[in-house]
Formats: C-alpha cells, structure tokens, sequence
C-alpha cells in the first residue's frame, strides 16, 4: 500500500513507465492502420518519454513536485509527432497539478491526472474522441472517484488504468477507421502502458528488459591481465537488429569462436548483442551484418589498456572517444539563440538535400530535418528557429503529423513564432513563394501562405508497409501506394500504373504547373520518364523534374 507519492518514487515511476513503452513501442506502431510507412505512434512516444528519463537520470528530486517539473519540461522539449506532443500536455498539467507539493497522496494526484487531461484538451484545436485524449480523460475521472474514498495511490492509479482500458476498447467503435481495422487507437495504449509501468514500480515489480539489456557485457579487469596474457587484441562488442526474428545465430556463433574467444551472444525476438575478443573486429561485424541491421558497435584495444595499467595511466577506452566527440562538438551544438537583424525569417521542416536546396532557394532561412517516420522534436525545431536572426519567425512543419510539436515552440523563445499549418512539402513551397518579403504587417504574409497552400494538390507514391484492407483497397504489403492530399489514392504493383492515373487526374484538375520530386531511390532516368507519363496526359502543363532526396517517398507531386 502506497499513500503518498515522493519525488524519488515518482523519477522511479517514470523510468518505469518509459521501459514499458520502449519495450513495446513496436506493438504500438503495429496499431497504425494506415498501410504507409509511418506507422511511428509507439516511436515518438518512447522517444518522447526518453527525453525525460535523460533529465531525470541527472537529479534527485527531492519533492514529486520537482520529479514532475523536470519530467514535463523534458517532454515538452522532447515531444516528437502529435503522440509525443499530447503526452507531454498531459504531464505538463499533471506538473501544474503537483506544484508546491512535496509529496503527493491519492487525492492530489488523482486531481492532478485530471489537470493533465485538461491541459491536453485546451492545446488541441479539434479534440477528436477516441483517440488517447478519450483514454486519458475517462482513465482520470476514475482515479478521482477512488480518491474521494481511497487513500491508497496504487489502488487508484489501478482503478484509473481499467477504466483506461475499458475506454480503448470503446476506441475501436468510435472510430470508423479503427473500427474497420479491428484495432484500438495507438496513443491511447501507449499513454496506458506508461501508466502500467508506473504502477508496477509502486508495486516492486522488475523493469521490463530491452533489447539493449537483454545481453550482459562481459566485464574485464584490465589491471588483473598482462599484455601477453591476452590471446586476441581488441574487444568487440555489437548489437545487431534482426532481418528474420527466427534467424538461427548458430553459424554466427560457430565463427567467431574460429576467430576469437571470450565469446556471448545475447538475443531476443528482435535483435542480438555480440561480446566476442578478437584480431579482426572488421570480420566479425561484416559476419554479423549477415543476420541483421548493426545497430551500434564498441571495439576497444586490450593490449594498450593493460599496457596504460601496468604503467599507472589512464587506460583509453570509447568513453573517451565520446567525450572528446562532445568537446568537439559543444560550440557547434550549444543552443544559441540569434540576436534579430530583421523582421522576418523563415524556417522549414523536409527531408532530403534536393528538397532543403528548394526552400533555401526560395527564400528560408533554415531546414530543420524531418518528416514523415522521423518527426522532429519541439526542440530540435526550438533550436533551428532560435538560430534565425529575426523578430518573427515563420516556421512550415510539411507535415500534418509535425505541427503540434511545432506550435509548442512559440512559449519557449523570446522569438515570435508563426506556425504556418502546411502539411506536405509542396504546400511549403507553394507557401514560400507567396512570400512578400517586404511586407510591414505579419498578417499579410500570414493571409498570402495560408491562401496559397489550397491552390495546390500533393501527390505522393511510396509502398505499402503492411497487408492491409483499407478504404476499399485491398493492399498487400510492398504493394505501390498513391495518395492524394493524404488520402489513399490507389495501389498497383507497378510503378507506371500509379503514374498515369495521377497523370490522369491532374488532366482533369487542369493542372497547369506540375512539379515531380524524385526520392533517394529513384535515378533521374526514372524519374524524367515519370514526367513524359504527365506531359503526355497534360500537354498544356509545365512539367518539372527535380531531385528531392527524400526518403519513404518515390515521388511527391506538385499540381497547381
């Protein structure tokens, strides 16, 4: 039985929470019902919860009301995608709720789990049910009822996390797409997997492991080996992402112990971490790349360490190389905010150099990289607008899943911070050459950017992430997928069969400007008969061909 909730249990709490969400975070993506490659709802969120564990791990809050505070202030800088964003709503007002409190009983944090829900509400222009904000709100309410008879903290937050649950069920049913699916809303589960973690660690229960924990390193005692008792040179350490969950690591095992000794191999389902002493650290990580993705890698030279011992220096090692990294690097990165020498400046959200050329070429000040399955966070943006030397500045997301994370920055600089509500690359760019640089009043640029963003019609071509039956399509995965203006347009296992039909829409919008940027997969060859398909449907149109570099997307289209 808890009571009271003290700051040092509530940093343990959220440490907790953020390993169930990490632990998880591939189940939460697969809730995404869309069949594109975005599917990101568990990534941001641990992401985003990361960030608070980073800054949490640094103090000893010594009230809950500090935990809270250095909790939500991370997770507002952190908060990446619209998931990320609304979890940090809803601990920024659980923090409001705990101000002055030094330790919390059930009553004040059960009312504090409702300021949350509220914060979160305010901040969203559209509150849509069923999403997490529903999960959320229904979860708080309960924990209020507990608490009016219930003194008992674990007992309410329990009470709050079945009510949450009971509540995502209903997600399925108040949204057609999820309920078509047959799945419940990611973020809403996201949000109740922190809340499990949270409790369990109320309840001494283990912290979920990962794939970073799942192996144990192999500890060495450099000062206890001599250089020519050490039979292999360096000490490789590694961890592989998996390419087939069942993949039989056995002949991996089998050489390198031809090769080295002191060998581990750690697995789970989806990665495996490699310990292994070894002369050709080089032919052991190739050997591993057979089996997966490398993930991370650490080789450090045993032979100079026991040397440096033996002589009574400090032995070398990666942790070094890391803080002479960060020496190097801290000018660099310092978070510097620009003194204004003009009124306006620009700044824009895209991936891929061709598209980031584009924007700088039109007139932005600054690119910040990003977009769709790799949302920036509020502060990665903060930091690309506070470089700006200027008043205001006008920030372009691109992105419909990156504009929340954006809005947050306005509070957190002395800068005025105009969110332009684009949602793909080619309304930015459209907005960005309805700019009058020279205008006296902000609304004028403001008025131009939003007004031209509904001239244009964004068409993008990537491939199906999974099997999927959705809106009428049946999609299979590696399938093509067209949309249009983010709705799903078709689906062909030919490239040519999407392009004319696009092709064939733009004849029948008259588009009259057509603009066709190829991704990081696409030759220029493809791409330039891609656009012969366009000039031959839309003869009257202009047809241009430029490399965006983005990746995810083969093409996205431009038709004004």
């Amino acid at each position: 039985m808890n009571e009271h909730i003290t700051g040092a249990l509530f940093k343990q709490m959220i440490l907790h929470g953020a390993a169930e969400i990490t632990a998880q975070k591939q189940a939460i993506n697969d809730l995404n019902v869309f069949p594109v490659p975005d599917g990101d709802t568990g990534t941001n969120m641990s992401m985003t919860i990361a960030t608070a564990v980073a800054e949490l791990c640094k103090s000893e809050p010594a009230t809950v009301e500090k935990a809270a505070s250095v909790t939500a202030s991370a997770l507002l800088r952190g908060a990446r995608g619209n998931s990320g964003v609304i979890l940090s709503l809803l601990f920024r007002g659980l923090s409001k709720g705990l101000k002055g409190v030094e330790s919390a009983d059930a009553a004040t944090f059960a009312a504090a789990m409702q300021e949350g829900v509220s914060a979160a509400y305010k901040a969203v222009m559209k509150p849509a049910e069923g999403t997490v904000l529903t999960v959320s709100r229904l979860a708080a309410k309960r924990a209020v009822d507990v608490a009016a008879t219930e003194s008992d903290v674990e007992k309410v937050l329990e009470e709050a996390i079945r009510e949450g649950y009971e509540a995502l069920a209903q997600t399925t049913e108040m949204n057609p797409v999820l309920k078509k699916a047959g799945v419940v809303d990611a973020g809403g589960k996201g949000y109740l997997l922190i809340l499990e973690g949270m409790l369990a660690e109320m309840r001494g229960e283990p912290m979920p492991e990962t794939a970073e924990n799942e192996a144990q390193e192999t500890s060495i005692d450099y000062g206890a080996i001599a250089a020519e008792e050490i039979t292999f040179t360096f000490d490789t350490v590694f961890i592989v992402r998996k390419a087939n969950p069942d993949v039989d690591l056995e002949p991996l095992r089998q050489y390198l112990s031809s090769i080295g000794d002191s060998l581990v191999i750690g697995e789970d389902d989806e990665a495996f971490k490699v310990h292994v002493h070894t002369d050709i650290p080089g032919d052991a990580l190739n050997e591993g790349q057979k089996y997966g993705v490398l993930e991370l890698a650490k080789i450090e030279n045993m032979r100079t360490q026991a040397d440096d011992m033996a002589a009574g220096r400090k032995t070398q090692s990666v942790d070094d190389l890391d803080a002479e990294e960060a020496a190097m690097h801290t000018a660099e990165d310092e978070h510097v905010v620009a003194a204004p020498e003009k009124k306006y400046g620009f700044l824009a959200v895209c991936a891929g150099d061709g598209l980031a050329a584009v924007f700088r070429d039109l007139g932005t000040d600054g690119v910040v990289s990003g977009g769709q399955t790799m949302n920036p966070s509020t502060e990665s943006i903060l930091a690309g607008v506070d470089k700006i030397p200027a008043e205001t500045v006008f920030v372009l997301p691109n992105n419909g899943n990156i504009i929340m994370a954006a809005q947050q920055c306005d509070a957190l600089t002395e800068k005025n911070v105009i969110v332009i509500p684009t949602k793909t690359v080619p309304q930015g760019i459209t907005a960005m050459m309805n700019v009058d640089f020279d205008a006296e009043d902000a609304q004028n640029i403001i008025d131009a950017m939003t007004e031209s963003i509904a001239t244009v019609t964004t068409a993008q071509i990537t491939y199906a992430a999974r099997n999927s039956d959705f809106d009428g399509f049946d999609i299979k995965e590696g399938d093509y997928l067209a949309l249009e203006e983010g709705k799903l347009f078709g689906t062909d296992g030919s490239l040519n069969v999407l392009l004319e039909k696009l092709a064939a829409d733009a004849m029948e919008r008259d588009a009259s400007f057509i603009s066709l940027y190829y991704g990081e997969d696409v030759t220029e060859e493809a791409a330039q008969a891609a656009a012969k398909i366009f000039e031959a449907s839309c003869p009257d149109a202009e047809v241009v061909v430029l490399g965006g570099g983005q990746p995810v997307y083969y093409y996205i289209i431009s038709m004004e």
